[in-house]
């Protein structure tokens, strides 16, 4: 049979198809690959995740999470850009919290937007203010996603920048009590970052490796709840909690009430608790709406709430319309009211039900126990004060600014005092429980020094009235375990 020979020129055309196809084979996936990455691709160190395309993960302010956050992120941007340009020795701190929210989040707008003011406030005073200390601290802002749905990216790219340029060696902020930031911190925890949570107050979150918190405990507060419904002679009460399995807040909150206030002498609970289930969406409003009918027949003279804000301007809802119209409501409830912004409180004022609540920090509190408070550090969140004149729109009566301000400052104290050594995640938070006596974190929300588990030891909490303006006022400072405040 006679051998086939093909053409010169036709050999040369099979060849350089065939070499066609092999590098199209590798280079459109690659093309593809890469402009999806860039189109997933926000800024450094930020991508878009999940259904909704949330921008998530790690920034040093050059890219903005939400537009109401612009101010406050310039700010942190120029800041780290001048710590880096003066050649200093530094270190980074990240605030790590949702910054991207929506309507099943807790947290409003305004809330986390106070808190990253805070935040800043405490890195200028480190880092050029009245508290100035080496090594300087760059702030990374650490967005989770709505509900911290993405934590597991952004945890990852924080511990990354353990190892990077920026040298982090503390995360703060830590968010709301609940399962996916409580899974975020034990990660953070078991890759040797040290920890300061600004408003976690669920009793069970304790006893972490390199976590300490700037906010009373749920306990904390149901004492001092306690004491003061002790002090205006209310002996008849009612607990109405969330009963959603993963809501660590409401569920210590409600069981650390129950147990308090029928330890005090001549105090009942008139009804077993009554409970709804945030996590069933569509029902638990319904579910509040019939609890009026129910208090109206069992007469308490309080009804302590453990659950969110949100949900205690429905239930606040409720009560305005109660069938005994000529009974008098008194509702006392725990910190989580502090994320209620300007309208929600005023709309939650016009109830005509007298609604108390345990605060973490209140601008006043100084001026009512100047001793259990630093004055030099409450001076920054008074009308006209260096917090005033950065954000001119926004009010601090919340306490947020305040706690996430005690936070950074905590990490940055922790820093200063291992300076003399390496400045590792490690050895800053060895440094955190030799925050006693004469060492104790001016905070603004009180003097912060620390128990073994991590909890701070007999900080001040402050008794909050909601006026009929939908402001907050302060009523009194009681201390860890409900004692009234030292009075002047």
């Amino acid at each position: 049979m006679p051998r086939l020979e093909w053409p010169l020129h036709i050999v040369r055309r099979v060849v350089i198809g065939v070499i066609v196809l092999a590098v199209l084979a590798v280079a459109v996936p690659l093309t593809v690959n890469w402009i999806q990455e860039r189109r997933a691709r926000c800024g450094d160190g930020v991508v878009k995740m999940g259904d909704d395309r949330e921008c998530v993960g790690v920034t040093d302010g050059s890219y903005t999470f939400a537009d109401h956050l612009g101010p406050v992120e310039k700010k942190i941007k120029e800041e780290n850009d001048r710590v880096e340009e003066k050649g200093a020795k530094y270190v980074s701190v990240a605030y790590m919290t949702s910054f991207t929210l929506t309507e099943d989040d807790s947290n409003s707008e305004e809330s986390v937007r106070h808190e990253l003011e805070g935040a800043y406030l405490a890195q200028h005073r480190h880092n050029r203010g009245d508290l100035s200390s080496s090594p300087k601290i760059k702030l990374l802002i650490a967005n989770m996603g709505s509900s911290a749905a993405h934590w597991e990216h952004t945890v990852d790219e924080l511990i990354d920048r353990k190892t990077s340029d920026d040298k982090l060696v503390a995360v703060t902020g830590l968010g709301p009590s609940d399962t996916q930031n409580l899974d975020a911190l034990r990660r953070l925890s078991g890759n040797g970052l040290a920890l300061v949570a600004s408003t976690m107050t669920a009793t069970n979150i304790e006893g972490i490796k390199g976590l300490v918190r700037v906010s009373p405990t749920n306990v904390d507060e149901a004492y001092a709840a306690a004491a003061y419904l002790k002090e205006e002679k209310v002996r008849r009460a009612v607990v109405v909690q969330d009963d959603a399995p993963d809501n660590y807040y409401a569920k210590t909150l409600g069981d650390a009430f129950t147990k308090v206030f029928q330890d005090i002498k001549g105090h009942q609970l008139v009804a077993d608790r009554m409970t709804y289930d945030s996590s069933v969406r569509g029902a638990w409003e319904n579910e509040l709406r019939y609890m009026p009918g129910q208090l109206c027949d069992q007469k308490p003279e309080a009804v302590f709430f453990a659950g969110r804000g949100k949900h205690l301007t429905r239930f606040l809802d409720a009560i305005a319309n109660r069938p005994c119209q000529d009974r008098e409501f008194m509702v006392i409830t725990g910190d989580d009211t502090t994320n209620l912004t300007a309208d929600d409180l005023a709309h939650a004022a016009e109830s005509k039900v007298r609604v108390l609540y345990t605060g973490l920090a209140h601008p006043d509190m100084w001026q009512e126990d100047p001793d259990s408070v630093s004055r030099p550090s409450a001076r920054y969140f008074q009308p006209g004060g260096l917090l005033a004149k950065w954000f001119p729109d926004d009010q601090h009566q919340d306490g947020q600014a305040i706690m996430a301000h005690d936070a950074v400052l905590t990490a940055a104290q922790g820093i200063q005092m291992a300076a003399l050594g390496d400045v590792t995640g490690e050895s800053v938070a060895r440094m955190f429980h030799q925050m006693n006596s004469r060492q104790q974190v001016p905070g603004a929300s009180g003097f912060i020094s620390f128990q073994n588990n991590g909890n701070p030891r007999n900080k001040a909490i402050p008794i909050l009235h909601l006026n009929a303006k939908g402001r907050s006022e302060l009523v009194e400072v009681s201390a860890r375990r409900g004692e009234p405040a030292r009075k002047q």
